[in-house]
């Protein structure tokens, strides 16, 4: 699934790809209602890759969670 997580005061989102399946989108949901809340002051992600990636709960502006297999719209198509 992707994750795209605004960040206050960066122009850019942070986007990453993790694994999609209904325990893994419930874990993540709970982590990021925790941030949100300010029950944890650091919320961890790992991608697809393995990767570990640290970011401030103090700084995020808003968290989107969708699906890596939905339908990708390219250019100025609608």
């Amino acid at each position: 699934m992707d994750i795209r997580i605004g960040i206050t005061q960066v122009a850019r989102e942070l986007a990453y790809e993790v694994e999609d399946d209904a325990k893994s989108r419930d874990a993540l949901k709970k982590n990021v209602e925790a941030a949100l809340k300010g029950e944890i002051t650091t919320m961890w992600i790992t991608d697809k890759k393995g990767r570990d990636i640290a970011i401030p709960t103090a700084k995020i502006a808003y968290v989107e969670i969708g699906s890596s297999d939905a339908e990708r719209k390219i250019g100025f198509g609608g």
